[in-house]
């Protein structure tokens, strides 16, 4: 068994003794950490490649999870209201606009378009200038 980190001791996929959780699950109990150390891992193994690792801590030793203060909950939602509002269009897209896009679907849909028009226009416009002269 291949370790990350040879001075903790790793268990297997579900073979972890009780009393120890990965972040995810003392989230689940409304833990946390709470700035305690790693105090073992366990691997998932998988094919031809590195094992899956997650870190254990003590559930003892952990910590509630801070309650959520008007302050934390308004810069919250601020800042998903910003993911959710297309930069181009600047409507709320009602739903978190792709990095791959930078803007909603429908602009990005119509973008073709409006190129095609503003390249028809050009042309156009260049057509009549040279006719002028």
């Amino acid at each position: 068994m291949t370790t990350v980190s040879p001075a903790l001791p790793a268990y297997r996929w579900r073979l972890a003794p009780e009393g120890l959780a990965t972040r995810r699950q003392l989230r689940a109990m409304g833990l946390r950490p709470g700035g305690q150390d790693v105090v073992a891992q366990l691997e998932r193994p998988r094919r031809r490649r590195e094992p899956l690792v997650a870190y254990l801590y003590y559930i003892d030793h952990a910590k509630p999870v801070r309650p959520m203060t008007p302050g934390r909950a308004a810069a919250l939602a601020k800042a998903m209201a910003a993911r959710r509002t297309c930069p181009v269009c600047r409507r709320d897209a009602g739903y978190c606009i792709p990095p791959s896009l930078g803007m909603c679907v429908t602009c990005h849909d119509s973008a073709p378009a409006l190129a095609a028009e503003e390249k028809t226009c050009s042309l156009i416009s260049r057509s009549c200038s040279t006719s002028a002269i």
